[in-house]
């Protein structure tokens, strides 16, 4: 970029750039990926919005402590390879975390400039670079001198897949094992091709492969080969596995035929391709009428997904209001664009069925508000007789997950919580030594930036830690 940099009077004139998407009857009848990304104009005009502020609030907004301020204004320059080195060094994935990560709760949130407007729209401009890189830069850094130390990654989530590239950074040797046949975990299996597409998912493992990271998939930590098989092959361990196992509503009719957790629903068309049946091997239930309950973002996902499948009728179920959703507002307006529909304070009460097969119901009350519960949000209440039945064919639980037992119960001497979950110290390390263990096998059910952000931060722990040995 050439000429005077921009004053702050003329940044601030400056408003924020809009994503270019697909239009919405469109793209609600194909899997394509909704957001089209910036164009570098788009990019360089937001990047002229940033302010360079002395004190980045929005670095400390970041899981993953992003240096925001050193790649936009490389944008600003001109210069996308220096945004982007820069941006690869402190985000092992940013092709990712620039389309699902929830910008506006972290880094966004924390812009100086969204006091008084919009903030820098930081995470379009992430996958901006990030998506240039991938088109044009391929002189990736080589690791360290070989260390000697080798580390074992339990689960190639985001989490996991973090942690293997900063550790390959350092030199050491590093295997990941995973149980499913791909790579990425709930990026492959639980984000859908419209939000986060396989082959960026691909190309960021690809990247992390180049820079030695060996993958074995079809491997169970558990079954496959156990926690002390790992811990006598490799120096230490990362556990990283998320929390997988579908929770569940606990009401009449959930064994019905047309009932799906999300985990269940986006898996099979995601990772088994059902939404090419019937070219695909594993298709799954195409309801005209869908119900999906709950108000996260897994859950906007499924309604979205349903629609894409051919749904009429595609309605989110949700016991709290609108404002308490904690989807992202992005991923809310696109689904109202697609024609999902919204059934707020209402909560289920029962699925009701074709006499004990086929689902044709949901059963549920309308709530109200009252006092705050354990999370500090004011819990819903029943309103009496206010009973009634929303028809449909199909109904996807998306209310959460826990822990799955599958390594723990097969590890008895690993410390658990309360909860069912890992235990771990400050470090990141569990009560045995040299095993670590981070991401929601840990916290629980959480975003992909948070569990990248706890593998980038064990880390560096476990660096430590293998220098020590």
């Amino acid at each position: 970029m050439s000429g005077e940099p921009l004053s702050k009077r003329e940044r601030l004139t400056i408003g924020r750039q809009e994503m270019p998407t697909r239009d919405p009857k469109q793209r609600s009848a194909t899997f394509d990926e909704v957001n089209l990304g910036f164009t570098e104009r788009l990019a360089m005009l937001e990047a002229q919005r940033c302010l360079a502020c002395k004190r980045a609030t929005c670095v400390e907004g970041c899981p993953v402590m992003v240096d925001i301020p050193t790649f936009i204004r490389c944008i600003e320059d001109g210069d996308l390879a220096g945004a982007a080195h820069s941006l690869l060094i402190d985000n092992a994935l940013p092709a990712v975390t620039g389309r699902v990560c929830p910008q506006e709760h972290q880094c966004e949130a924390a812009c100086v400039r969204g006091r008084k407007g919009a903030p820098v729209a930081i995470g379009h401009l992430e996958r901006f670079v990030a998506d240039w890189a991938r088109g044009n830069l391929h002189d990736e850094s080589p690791p360290l001198h070989p260390s000697g130390r080798s580390v074992a990654i339990v689960g190639a989530g985001p989490g996991g897949l973090t942690a293997a590239g900063e550790l390959a950074r350092r030199g050491h040797d590093v295997t990941i094992y995973e149980a499913l046949h791909l790579p990425g975990g709930v990026l492959s299996y639980g984000i859908p091709e419209f939000r986060l597409p396989n082959e960026i998912v691909e190309n960021e493992v690809h990247r992390l492969v180049g820079l030695g990271v060996h993958i074995e998939c079809n491997v169970v930590i558990g079954r496959t080969c156990t926690l002390d098989d790992l811990r006598d092959r490799f120096d230490a361990v990362f556990i990283s596995v998320g929390a997988g196992l579908p929770m569940f509503l606990g009401v009449p009719g959930e064994g019905l035929k047309g009932v799906y957790t999300a985990n269940e629903y986006l898996t099979r068309v995601n990772l088994m391709q059902a939404y090419a049946f019937p070219d695909a091997d594993t298709p799954v239930l195409h309801g005209d009428s869908v119900v999906v309950i709950g108000g996260g973002n897994v859950a906007i996902d499924a309604v979205r997904t349903a629609r894409r499948l051919g749904a009429s009728r595609a309605t989110i179920v949700y016991r709290r209001n609108r404002p308490e959703m904690p989807a992202r507002a992005e991923e809310v307006h696109h689904a109202e664009e697609e024609g999902v529909s919204f059934e707020f304070q209402v909560s289920p009460v029962a699925i009701e069925g074709d006499g004990d097969r086929w689902v044709t119901g949901l059963r549920c009350v309308d709530t109200e508000l009252g006092e705050p519960d354990g999370s500090g949000r004011r819990a819903p209440v029943p309103i009496e007789r206010s009973e009634r039945v929303i028809p449909c064919d199909t109904v996807v639980v998306a209310v959460g997950t826990r822990a799955n037992p599958l390594l723990t119960s097969s590890s008895p001497d690993l410390a658990l919580t309360e909860r069912g979950y890992l235990a771990a110290d400050e470090h990141g390390m569990t009560n045995l030594p040299g095993v670590y263990a981070g991401g929601d096998i840990v916290r629980g059910s959480a975003t992909v930036i948070l569990a990248m952000g706890d593998g980038k931060r064990i880390a560096g722990e476990i660096d430590s830690y293998l220098h020590q040995l």
